[in-house]
């Protein structure tokens, strides 16, 4: 209900926003706004060649294409002038995002079907992993820890185990098993949850756990950084480990306090301790490797787990196949049945990822976002915060509406000041340490109809604001 209203405050705001600057300043066309493509030559007026400076007119009738560039600089932002059926046409800069029309297409061709495919391989082995009992035994052996975290939910159930290979899935950087192992927790979830089309407690604190973005392994971040040329693309892992795991921290106490659980809990303590020590010791074993036993180790360790999860998966069902036949059916049968559960999945969250995608893309493309960003950066500097940071906050305020639209800031970032740059770094730490709050709120409610998501929208954005500044007291202290 409250991520409706945010919405469609930010469609309608976008909306005027584009109407006054088309009768206005003559800068954005509805052609540019609906149709347009991303990165491609923006059209900001159209004149007679008549009405152009003369420079710029016997310029343009000297060159072999009747074209001219002029104001070319590091920003990206030429002006260039194109004659063709006696008119010129004005262009300045790149645009931001595609249109809505090419986003309703991208979002089905390069979201969805990719999303589905992944959805249903991983709901086809979680279907293995169920029938099976490997779920049951791994929700057995948790249960003394989530029924702390998760005190709503009944001792051994399924969703425990489905939490655990996402929140595991997250921490590897394997995010296309993730969303799977999410989406299978949150319909488990759902089962249990007396108010169909509201959140409930449990539902809550998975999100914002799973939104915290707890990351060991930024596989993503370092192949952007070493695309950048960056002299040693992994120097950003101990920053990104260190603020994910802080703005999990938050997350769960802040959610924790809101729901009245016991801190005090010995077994919740013990977890917590072992946590951390855990991820102090990963930290200290990855800082003495030298730059390509860290690229080693970021490159190759996620991708072996995976196939050590397929692996086992396999396996185990295979050893258990009594258990499918006394279910009356076969462990390739199982995997279809999961499969196309997933496809089922993929299909139901389609219609609320292509509303979020599209009110996203026209709040980039009207000028709203580029303002709001700019303001805020303003404000930020006359507070004295260095340049380094302001230049990096657009790949803040953008990450939890688009990871896509984030990564293009980085990447620009990093092309424009330069990957080994406080700015270039700064701007990988926030993509890395955060979620798409909005995508995530969008895909993982959207899969199981519900409607009220209580205080979930607040408390992510909470926890980005909290990411943010921690990443940028880390980025300073390490770099």
């Amino acid at each position: 209900m409250v991520l409706s209203r945010f919405w469609l405050v930010i469609f309608i705001s976008s909306i005027v926003f584009v109407v006054v600057s088309l009768f206005t300043a003559n800068t954005y066309t509805i052609d540019y706004v609906l149709n347009g493509k991303k990165d491609d030559p923006v059209l900001i007026s159209e004149k007679y060649i008549e009405q152009v400076p003369a420079f710029i007119k016997d310029s343009i009738k000297k060159s072999e294409d009747q074209t001219m560039i002029i104001n070319r600089d590091t920003l990206n932002a030429d002006t260039t002038y194109v004659y063709k059926n006696k008119t010129v046409k004005i262009f300045s800069g790149v645009q931001k995002s595609d249109g809505l029309l090419p986003t309703c297409k991208s979002t089905l061709l390069d979201l969805i079907l990719p999303l589905i495919a992944y959805l249903a391989f991983f709901c086809g082995l979680m279907e293995l992993l169920i029938i099976s009992g490997a779920s049951g035994k791994l929700a057995k052996l948790l249960s003394p820890v989530f029924v702390k975290v998760f005190p709503s939910i009944p001792k051994d159930h399924p969703s425990i185990s489905y939490m655990t290979l996402n929140f595991a899935a997250n921490f590897l950087g394997l995010d296309s098993a993730a969303t799977p192992f999410g989406l299978k927790a949150m319909e488990s979830l759902q089962e249990i949850n007396p108010e169909k089309d509201r959140a409930s407690d449990a539902q809550i604190m998975f999100m914002c756990l799973h939104a915290s973005g707890l990351t060991l392994i930024a596989t993503s971040i370092i192949g952007y950084r070493a695309a950048a040329n960056a002299t040693n693309p992994a120097d950003v892992m101990l920053p990104c480990i260190i603020t994910s795991f802080i703005g999990t921290i938050a997350a769960f106490l802040i959610v924790g306090i809101k729901q009245k659980i016991n801190f005090k809990s010995a077994s919740l303590v013990v977890v917590l301790m072992g946590l951390i020590a855990a991820i102090v010791g990963l930290l200290m074993y990855v800082n003495h490797l030298d730059l390509i036993g860290k690229n080693y180790f970021t490159s190759n360790l996620s991708a072996l787990i995976l196939v050590g999860i397929i692996a086992f998966t396999l396996v185990f069902s295979f050893i258990k196949e009594k258990k499918f036949t006394e279910a009356k059916t076969t462990v390739f049968e199982a995997f279809v049945s999961g499969a196309n559960n997933g496809i089922k999945t993929g299909v139901t969250i389609f219609p609320y990822v292509l509303g979020m995608l599209v009110a996203i893309s026209l709040f980039r493309n009207s000028g709203l976002f580029e303002i709001i960003s700019n303001w805020i950066a303003f404000a930020f500097s006359n507070m004295g915060v260095s340049k380094e940071i302001t230049d990096a906050l657009p790949v803040a305020l953008l990450r939890p509406f688009s990871s896509a639209g984030s990564r293009g800031f980085l990447i620009d970032s990093m092309n424009t000041f330069g990957a080994d740059s406080m700015t270039g770094r700064l701007s990988s730490i926030f993509q890395c340490s955060a979620e798409s709050t909005f995508y995530v709120i969008a895909v993982y409610f959207g899969s199981v109809n519900i409607k009220n998501t209580r205080y979930a929208l607040g408390t992510m954005l909470l926890v980005d604001v909290i990411c943010v500044i921690t990443a940028i007291f880390v980025a300073s202290w390490f770099f």
